[in-house]
């Protein structure tokens, strides 16, 4: 099997500029207007929006790795660093806090510089106690390949398959100079496009032991925000490519193991980034539907454990919310949540979902 980085052109990319000028075009006037559309917006909502979709790209993009992050402590990392007042803030694990700082230093300064150091803090943050589930990997540092070679692989033990095998470790130093020194580099090439290629040259390089998709997902929301020379963000290319998992890695594999023409990651990169500006719509739904909501009850008298969960259901409260939840969620007893739901439901905020019994659960009501 031949892979791309050992063709004797790499690292030179090649594209038919016929076939995705349509596409680019489309995800440049759409991007447009979205962020024109959101700059709109009055400083509330626009805040509640970068929020909301900083905190779904943080835990999408994880997610794409199969690994789960507790919203409330991803929101509440974020809010804190960007001087948000969104009331108690949630405590955050360091595993937490470091995937937002690499998320934000990516999207906040955009402009900077990319550098190994930058990249070596950025993986560093990603793996605070120096492990990957139970193994202990090489933490701010390129890979060595002491264990052996970098390989994708899926299956069973026994049965694995090898979907792709990254470069030597000994190649590293001179791959990650020149990704590094074109990433830098001045040139006429679209912004957008100069982020899906980022992508790929990353994920394929694959410097380090652990977190390259996520880094490489960083690298191409930095080149997005430069596209767009902002750092508020109004949606999510990470959530997207979790809905479409499947066919992120199919045709990473299939790039990786085809020739330097890249016409069809380029594609399929942009349709989805054009995906994930309709998503944006989602987001915007969202925070109109929370600002609606206490507009409504501004004179309204909650308690403070009511007024945290109303929020948790407002962002998007995962699964049923019931009073054993509650209970545990506001740290008090079953008798003092019932209470609290109980009132809710009186006052029309709250309303019982169709299972009734031992299953009851409650959702906010619709406007």
């Amino acid at each position: 099997m031949t892979y791309i980085y050992e063709l004797p052109d790499w690292p030179k990319f090649r594209w038919s500029d016929e076939k995705i000028v349509t596409a680019l075009a489309r995800v440049r006037h759409h991007q447009g207007r979205l962020v024109g559309r959101m700059e709109g917006l009055g400083f509330p909502l626009k805040s509640e929006a970068v929020l909301q979709t900083l905190t779904e790209d943080v835990i999408q993009s994880s997610e794409i790795e199969g690994e789960s992050l507790d919203r409330e402590q991803v929101r509440s990392s974020i809010a804190r660093r960007l001087g948000m007042d969104i009331g108690a803030l949630a405590p955050a694990d360091h595993h937490v806090e470091g995937v937002v700082d690499m998320t934000l230093d990516a999207t906040q300064n955009y402009a900077q510089a990319l550098s190994a150091e930058r990249l070596f803090a950025w993986h560093a943050a990603l793996f605070p106690t120096g492990r990957s589930g139970m193994n202990r990997i090489t933490v701010g540092a390129w890979r060595d390949d002491k264990t052996g070679p970098m390989q994708v692989i899926s299956g069973p033990m026994g049965r694995e398959r090898i979907h792709f095998q990254a470069p030597a470790a000994k190649s590293l130093r001179n791959e990650m100079r020149a990704f590094i020194k074109w990433r830098n580099a001045e040139t006429p090439l679209d912004p957008v496009l100069g982020a899906a290629i980022a992508h790929l040259w990353f994920v394929t390089i694959h410097p380090f032991d652990d977190g390259n998709g996520r880094i490489a997902r960083a690298i191409a929301d930095m080149g997005l925000a430069r596209s767009e020379s902002s750092a508020q963000r109004f949606y999510s290319m990470s959530a997207q490519i979790r809905l479409e998992r499947k066919a992120y890695y199919d045709i990473l594999e299939k790039t990786q193991k085809g020739s330097l023409d890249i016409t069809a990651w380029l594609q399929w990169f942009l349709d989805c980034l054009d995906r994930a500006f309709d998503r944006a719509d989602d987001i915007l739904a969202s925070v109109f539907k929370k600002a609606r909501f206490w507009d409504r009850h501004a004179s309204a008298a909650f308690n403070a454990r009511q007024r945290a969960m109303i929020n948790r259901l407002l962002n998007g409260f995962v699964g049923k919310l019931t009073t054993s939840k509650w209970a545990a969620l506001c740290k008090c007893s079953q008798d003092t949540a019932l209470r609290d739901i109980d009132d809710l439901v009186k006052r029309g905020v709250l309303v019982k979902d169709s299972a009734g019994g031992r299953s009851t659960s409650y959702s906010i009501k619709e406007d």
